[in-house]
């Protein structure tokens, strides 16, 4: 880890996350989402803990091999998305765990280098791609129709001016590829100008596009049914949200596993018994951070804490209704 890495992110909600987690001595842990090693160095502070960490961003595997180093054995980090930390922890002998922790969203670090396309504070090319393959907001841009242009800044940004902003992009690409980010922000603020005091008028288009492009909301669907297969019983889960589509899935994943709102006692006939609650949800949920962490770090203040314990019962597969959270919706001709 460089130490300008670690300096310029700072872990959100990390006391808590940890006491979530109730880190025990000997205990294995999985950080889903290492980024600058925040929740990896707060696990690996307790005695004799070990950490499997995952990110998908090569930069972050490669600014970790200074932790590795100094963890002395303790600490293993994988290039890897953490939908896949089922596969991993298995693959490496390390299932069943203690304690899996997760930080859903960009880092500071990511945001602040421009040449990944993130954010359009400063002008970079417009790629928002965490592995650098595959589709990149560039070629969303310039290929997706405008109904479906629209549907992604729609339903991943909640973007209510989705369909103006659609239709001045499709039109301003007529004269050409839209390639950086401040070419994609000034084409939004033409179609949709903010008011004084309110976010820039980009800022919900860029989000749609980053959660199109890297697929995280299908990823965190995956990553929480994984948590609940490798986990052990009085296993803990801990996940952090920055905004209302994550934690939605969140919220609902852990209310559906925990059986909230269930009456089990008292079943209509016929009515089919619930399945065994693979989670129990302890305390006051979500936590938010806490004024002071709001005013030493701004990032903070839409993170919701959600966390829960694992059960005896076997992990099921993903019920339909949350999987549809993480997609598109299925378009009605005529109709959004």
């Amino acid at each position: 880890m460089t130490a300008s890495g670690a300096e310029r992110h700072v872990p959100v909600l990390l006391e808590e996350a940890v006491a979530a987690l109730a880190p025990q001595a000997g205990g294995v842990y999985l950080d889903a989402t290492f980024g600058a090693g925040g929740y990896t160095r707060a696990l690996l502070a307790h005695a004799d803990t070990r950490v499997l960490a995952l990110d998908r961003d090569p930069t972050a595997i490669r600014n970790g091999y200074a932790l590795v180093e100094a963890a002395g054995g303790r600490l293993t980090l994988v290039e890897a998305r953490f939908s896949e930390l089922a596969q991993v922890a298995e693959r490496m002998g390390l299932a069943p765990l203690d304690g899996v922790v997760a930080d859903i969203g960009v880092s500071s670090m990511q945001f602040d280098e421009a040449a990944r396309g993130f954010s359009f504070r400063n002008d970079g090319p417009l790629d928002m791609r965490m592995e650098g393959r595959g589709v990149s907001a560039a070629d969303i841009i310039a290929e997706a129709e405008e109904e479906a242009l629209a549907d992604i800044l729609y339903h991943y940004g909640e973007e209510r001016a989705s369909r103006r902003i659609a239709r001045a992009i499709v039109k301003a690409r007529e004269q050409g590829r839209i390639e950086t980010t401040r070419a994609l922000a000034q084409i939004i603020e033409r179609a949709a100008p903010g008011k004084p005091g309110d976010i820039h008028p980009a800022t919900k288009s860029f989000q749609a596009l980053r959660i199109a492009v890297n697929d995280e909301l299908g990823e965190l669907v995956a990553a929480l049914a994984g948590a609940e297969r490798v986990l052990k019983p009085g296993g803990r889960l801990a996940v952090v949200t920055f905004h209302s589509l994550e934690d939605r899935i969140v919220k609902q994943f852990l209310a559906e596993r925990s059986g909230r709102g269930e009456t089990r006692s008292r079943l209509l006939p016929g009515e089919p018994v619930p399945p065994p609650r693979t989670f129990t949800n302890e305390g006051r949920q979500p936590v938010t951070p806490s004024q002071r962490e709001i005013a030493t770090n701004p990032r903070a203040r839409s993170a919701k804490l959600r966390f829960a314990t694992r059960s005896e019962a076997p992990a099921r597969a993903i019920d339909e209704t949350l999987a549809r959270l993480a997609r598109l919706p299925e378009r009605v001709k005529g109709r959004r």
